[in-house]
């Protein structure tokens, strides 16, 4: 009777031990390929279509009205309605912002003198009658305000000043903790989050205001987090590869992944559920704003930066690894030991020996060796040096004491003259 087949492990079960079943590594050039793909959809979109700036960047005047009106809810094309028939040209943008008695109109155009936003307001008044907080329609209830270009510019200065200054401390941070290779390989995963955020506004048309400027921001430290964790199970598990023969770096480092990818992946979801409660709490209870900005460019960049620490910045950490020498030339004896090993197992075969017992006789030659070193270099990383035991420091003052001339504890013989 034929012995029934082990059942294959499933997604969430490969993923909880971390084993190595997903081979990141070994597909990286699909990622190199998809990440690129999305760079470049990305730059063009940002270099032909640019981006949606908020009056904040462009100035102009921003007018407010309550959306409940003496004849019902006041919509957004009524509201430009009104705005056509006074000055006789479309506004830059119309929202509804809020919602119940809180909900209001927002009206953003270029900016208006005094006479155009005072007709304005008395057409937006006679038309559509804004109730007040008494519930009775009153053009007070009607409010502009004027907004300088320059204030959205200054906050751009200082957060590219920002970011400048960020980008270089991180830079010298990861060259000194790890080495100048992981320290390149987490730039240009950050460079491709910034990009793809970006992008990502252009494309959609999201509103840029300083918020998202502010927001971008934040993204950048969770973005490197995740890679830092990666880089130092890299770490981890490739110190003393050099003189091991049991797995190239490439595969450490696919390890290495596997054995932390669960935790970015938890990581990433407990970030982004705030983030979602925020962004659901500012679109569907107060509205547009600057809550809203800043919810929703986390979330893009979260969702882009953890995809990036995954599956761009350790593949990029292999193929530099990989074109130095030491890597090349360990990554074939690897090979050469693997070839001899099947060639064993080849060889068993004929014989009609079992291969388990050339696999164990494997083991015992050089596995349990090479077992016996990453023991020693994990234990060399992770282990504090411990302090001798008491004997061995008693042993060591009685030496001490020995050395010192004769008499009890040391001290000289004799006589103390009074």
């Amino acid at each position: 009777m034929a012995t029934a087949k082990a059942a294959r492990p499933t997604v969430f079960h490969r993923l909880y031990t971390g084993t190595g079943a997903f081979d990141i590594v070994g597909k990286r050039k699909r990622f190199y390929v998809f990440f690129g793909a999305i760079v470049v959809i990305c730059l063009v979109s940002i270099i032909v279509r640019g981006f949606s700036f908020s009056i904040d960047f462009e100035g102009g005047t921003q007018i407010q009205l309550p959306a409940n009106g003496a004849h019902g809810v006041i919509t957004t094309q009524q509201a430009t309605t009104a705005y056509v028939d006074a000055l006789g040209k479309q506004p830059s943008s119309v929202q509804s912002v809020g919602r119940g008695n809180s909900a209001s109109i927002q009206i953003r155009s270029e900016t208006l003198n005094d006479v155009q936003a005072s007709k304005l307001e008395t057409t937006l008044f006679n038309q559509l009658q804004p109730l007040d907080s008494t519930g009775k329609p009153d053009q007070n209830a009607i409010s502009d305000s004027a907004v300088s270009g320059s204030w959205g510019s200054q906050i751009s200065r200082q957060a590219l000043i920002g970011l400048v200054v960020f980008l270089i401390l991180v830079s010298i941070f990861l060259s000194i903790y790890f080495e100048r290779w992981m320290a390149l390989a987490a730039l240009i995963a950050l460079g491709n989050d910034l990009i793809v955020t970006a992008g990502v506004y252009s494309i959609v048309g999201f509103e840029v205001s300083p918020a998202t400027v502010i927001g971008l921001l934040t993204i950048l430290g969770f973005s490197l987090y995740d890679a830092v964790v990666v880089f130092d199970k890299v770490k981890e598990n490739t110190r003393g590869i050099l003189g091991l023969t049991r797995r190239t770096f490439g595969e450490e480092a696919n390890l290495a992944l596997n054995q932390t990818l669960m935790r970015s992946i938890n990581t990433s979801l407990i970030a982004l559920l705030p983030v979602l409660g925020l962004l659901v709490v500012g679109v569907g209870i107060l509205g547009v704003g600057t809550l809203t900005d800043l919810a929703l460019v986390q979330m893009v960049g979260m969702l882009v930066g953890a995809a990036s620490s995954i599956c761009l910045a350790t593949p990029l950490l292999v193929d530099f690894k990989m074109r130095q020498a030491p890597y090349i030339q360990q990554a074939k004896r690897v090979a050469n030991r693997r070839a001899t090993l099947a060639a064993r197992l080849a060889a068993a075969q004929e014989a009609g020996q079992p291969e388990d017992a050339v696999v164990a006789a494997e083991d015992d030659d050089t596995v349990a060796a090479e077992v016996r070193k990453e023991a020693a270099y994990a234990a060399a990383s992770s282990v504090p040096h411990r302090t001798p035991k008491a004997s061995q420091q008693k042993a060591k003052g009685a030496q001490h004491r020995g050395n010192r001339p004769s008499g009890k504890s040391g001290r000289p013989s004799g006589k103390r003259r009074h």
